[in-house]
Formats: C-alpha cells, sequence, structure tokens
C-alpha cells in the first residue's frame, strides 16, 4: 500500500503546472517592480498633483467636442473682446470666437504635439545612441560627431531651422520639435548602453552566440528604460514649450486653427484692453509643462532603487 500511496503522490506531483519556471519568474519579478514603482509613485504627493493636472488636461482635450460651448472657428465681430461672462467662460478674441472652446481644442493639439515629437525622437534617437554605445570605435566617434553638431544648436532653434526647411503647419512642427529631442534620446542611451553592455549577462548573451541586434533589443535596451521614461516625460513638457513658441513666432499652427501659442501670439495686441486673450493661454501651458515635470520628478525618485 505504502508504494502504491507514494507512487501516486509522484504522479500527483509529476501532474501538476510547472510555475517555477525562468520566464515565470522573471515576469513575476516585472510585476512586483512595477508594483513597487507606482506604489512609490501614489506616495509622491507633488508627482499626484503632476498627475491631476495632466489627467484634467487630458480629459478636457479628449472630450473637447462635448464640454466646448461653441464652435471654435465661429466668428462674431459684434463679441469681439469681450471679458469673461456666463456665456462666454474666458471671455472672446479679436475676432469674437469664444476663447474657453479654443483653448480646450488647442489643448488637444498641443498634447498631439507634445507626445507624438517625443515619439520621433525616441524613434530616431534610441537606435542611434544604442549602436553607437554598443559598437564604439570610429562609428561611434561619427556619430557623435553628428550629435555634437545638433547640439551646437539650441533645441528651439533648430526646431526653427527644421520648420523653416518643411514650411510651417501642426506636422512639420512635430517633425521638428521631434528632429530637435533626438540628440538628447542619442547622448543618453549611449551613456546607458555604455555602462549595461560590461555586464555580465551581455557577455554571457554574447558567448552564446545571440545576434548583435538581439543582444542590444532584447538584453541591453529593456535595462535602460529608467532613464529612458523619466526623459521622455521631461521631453513631452518640453516640446510642448517648444511648440507653443513655434506658434507664439507664426511657424506653427495657421488660422483659424486653435492652438496655445498662436491664440497667445493673437493676444499681444490687445494685452492692455483684453489681457484675458495672453492670460489664459499662458496660464494653461504653464500649468501643462509643470504637470509633466512634477510627473517626471515623480518618476525619477520612484524608478531610482536608492529613494525606494
Amino acid at each position: 500500500m505504502s508504494e502504491i500511496q507514494s507512487g501516486s503522490e509522484v504522479t500527483d506531483r509529476a501532474a501538476q503546472p510547472v510555475s517555477n519556471s525562468p520566464e515565470a519568474d522573471s515576469s513575476k519579478r516585472q510585476t512586483n517592480e512595477f508594483h513597487e514603482v507606482f506604489r512609490h509613485l501614489l506616495r509622491n504627493r507633488i508627482a499626484v498633483a503632476g498627475l491631476i493636472i495632466i489627467g484634467v488636461f487630458l480629459v478636457l482635450s479628449i472630450f473637447a467636442p462635448y464640454f466646448a460651448t461653441h464652435s471654435p472657428t465661429a466668428t462674431s465681430l459684434g463679441n469681439r473682446l469681450q471679458g469673461p461672462s456666463s456665456e462666454h467662460w474666458f471671455g472672446t478674441d479679436e475676432l469674437g470666437r469664444d476663447l474657453f472652446s479654443r483653448m480646450l481644442y488647442g489643448g488637444r493639439i498641443s498634447m498631439n504635439i507634445g507626445v507624438i515629437s517625443t515619439l520621433i525622437g525616441l524613434l530616431i534617437g534610441v537606435p542611434i545612441g544604442a549602436v553607437s554605445g554598443y559598437y564604439g570605435g570610429k562609428l561611434d566617434m561619427i556619430i557623435q560627431r553628428f550629435i555634437d553638431m545638433l547640439i551646437a544648436f539650441p533645441g528651439i532653434l533648430l526646431a526653427i531651422v527644421v520648420v523653416t526647411v518643411l514650411g510651417v503647419g501642426v506636422q512639420n512642427v512635430m517633425i521638428a520639435v521631434g528632429i530637435a529631442s533626438v540628440p538628447l534620446y542619442a547622448r543618453l542611451v549611449r551613456g546607458s548602453v555604455l555602462a549595461a553592455k560590461e555586464q555580465s549577462y551581455v557577455t554571457a548573451a554574447a558567448a552564446a552566440g545571440l545576434r548583435d541586434w538581439r543582444i542590444i533589443f532584447r538584453h541591453i535596451l529593456p535595462n535602460c528604460l529608467a532613464p529612458i521614461i523619466v526623459q521622455s516625460t521631461f521631453q513631452i513638457a518640453t516640446a510642448i514649450l517648444w511648440a507653443a513658441g513655434l506658434g507664439f513666432l507664426g511657424l506653427g499652427a495657421q488660422a483659424p486653427t486653435p492652438e496655445w501659442g498662436a491664440i497667445l501670439s493673437n493676444g499681444r495686441a490687445y494685452i492692455r484692453s483684453a489681457h484675458h486673450l495672453t492670460t489664459i493661454p499662458g496660464i494653461a501651458i504653464l500649468l501643462m509643462v509643470l504637470g509633466f515635470n512634477l510627473i517626471g520628478d515623480g518618476l525619477r525618485d520612484a524608478l531610482d532603487p536608492k529613494t525606494r
């Protein structure tokens, strides 16, 4: 009987699913790490304030057609330059257009520019920095000299040059701001890859005969995500600020498209008689940039094991 029972126990154990495989352990560790980072982020009051600010802007931007009280492009010269009232919550502009509705739709444009231009910088800058740091040698020297040339231009100036070449418009602003952010990501990723490629797991992967691209994108870059995520959060704020600057200079969205920089630029001629045309978009730009910066500060602390 004992032999039968022990055989039954062995059969039962063999029938149980294997849950302690390396893949399962790795997935569990990643999940626990994510929960720890998220928990630490929520304990940071500054980061929570940033999340609330960006959350409000995000909701207002996505559902702008439902919150808008008027058409953002409808003109009414009889109501021009009115102050805030029950009918026009933020007043009207020089053409009698409702400023509240224009700010809602303008927030959607600014958010899109910030996110898409940052993605462009990521898609171009991260591979360049990874290849430069991993291979080194002459290739690294050539790439870094090109990056030095781009860094020699201030970011907003480089974006102005690109827009001048491509032409004005929201899409070209996204491309210009994205290209201007490429040097930041290339330098950041290069430094992270230089530190990561000396680790034992990279040596083991190379000894196992894995291809270089697999080592870079499957083993090195996943361990460099923390600084990339933090930089991306700050870069979205910078991109929104640059886009507003280009719109203020008349190189961004063209009339009658509502964009915060363009609204601010149009309102400067009436700053004494209708200061709400500059005050309101200026405060909106300030709050959105502040919100992303606060989230970036919180993520930097949450992703750093030394501060947890």
